[in-house]
């Protein structure tokens, strides 16, 4: 199948974000040229539903129950959406002129490929990469994610460098093209994640059934971050620390006991870390995450024992002990 930009179906995932919908809706509207527009609202309280339905009729409207968060509010919203090849596009993201066409010639031009990412660029300094995906992600041999562009918090500065297509190993959630096939394939979203690290478990389990994701850099998108929550919330470090724990127990290929073993050591050292640093929240949600991620482990290995594994990934990296011990905080001096 050759698709057009009529195949593409952009969903953003909306609670009470009227404000951001006001901001960042004339961009998608003006420059997704043929796509198909739609806003799944997980139950707003606002004045969002009002707002689209008065001032864009043409978007279609996806009404979720209840707030499920991302996982859930996606797999709801997509079960009334046709169109072959979705973008799960983020409320907070102003895209730009062209951005579908060289996702569409990827998608004609590599067959195989499931998952797409674009480049993403801050917002709020647009000469910069953002937390939230960058330049492609990676993920290392204990399930700490990383990127081309940002590893941990430490951001590159957009030269050009990443402006090329490559294989990645997960895509953002901020701005994920999927074919729907492939989603509804793969149950969509673990909706136990709640939010965080999702789109990644996702990616894996694509990897696993021998799909490709894809990292298209001459299509750019600016993302805000943090919109939902800040990187300085303690719940979003609770949930990216259990989550990426979930994620490394379903879909490690080998030495599973032992990679979580260790990686439930350095996770301790990251709390010892918030704690020097004055921030004992963040430490206390590293333990909350732990606990419910041992009540939950029952759970996590009867699912893993129905995914695909294949022992092919090269993850021997520990992007921990490259980054703080020996200092290499740029993807390209890993």
């Amino acid at each position: 199948m050759t698709f057009t930009t009529k195949d593409i179906a952009v969903v953003i995932l909306n609670w009470n974000g009227k404000a951001l919908l006001e901001q960042f809706l004339p961009s998608v509207i003006s420059f997704s040229d043929e796509a198909k527009i739609y806003v799944a609202d997980n139950a707003s309280t606002d004045e969002s539903i009002a707002f689209i339905s008065e001032k864009y009729p043409e978007i279609k409207i996806i009404q979720n129950a209840e707030n499920g968060g991302y996982a859930k509010g996606y797999n709801d919203a997509l079960k009334h959406v046709d169109e072959p090849l979705l973008c799960l596009l983020n409320s907070d993201i102003q895209v730009t002129k062209n951005w579908l066409l060289s996702i569409v010639m990827a998608y004609n031009s590599e067959k195989d490929v499931a998952i797409i990412q674009p480049k993403i660029l801050d917002y709020k300094q647009k000469s910069h990469f953002e937390y939230a995906g960058a330049a492609g992600g990676f993920i290392d041999k204990y399930g700490y994610p990383f990127c081309r562009g940002r590893i941990f918090n430490t951001i590159e500065e957009d030269k050009g460098q990443y402006n090329d297509t490559i294989e990645i190993f997960w895509a953002s959630g901020a701005c994920f093209f999927i074919k729907n096939k492939v989603f509804k394939s793969l149950h969509g979203f673990d909706d136990t994640y709640f939010a965080h690290m999702e789109e990644i478990d996702l990616c894996w389990r694509a990897f696993n059934n021998n799909y490709k994701t894809l990292y298209v850099g001459v299509s750019t998108v600016f993302h805000v971050g943090g919109a939902t929550l800040q990187n300085t919330s303690p719940r979003k470090t609770y949930l990216n620390f259990r989550n990426s724990l979930f994620t490394l127990v379903k879909n490690t290929d080998r030495n599973v006991f032992e990679r979580v073993f260790l990686r439930l050591f350095l996770d301790g050292i990251a709390g010892i870390r918030f704690l020097a640093q004055g921030k004992p929240l963040h430490c206390f949600a590293i333990l909350k995450a732990h606990v419910n991620f041992y009540r939950d482990l029952p759970r996590i290995l009867k699912q893993r024992k129905h995914i695909k594994q294949l022992p092919n990934y090269n993850n021997r990296t520990s992007i921990v002990w490259d980054y703080f011990i020996k200092k290499k905080q740029k993807f390209d001096c890993l």
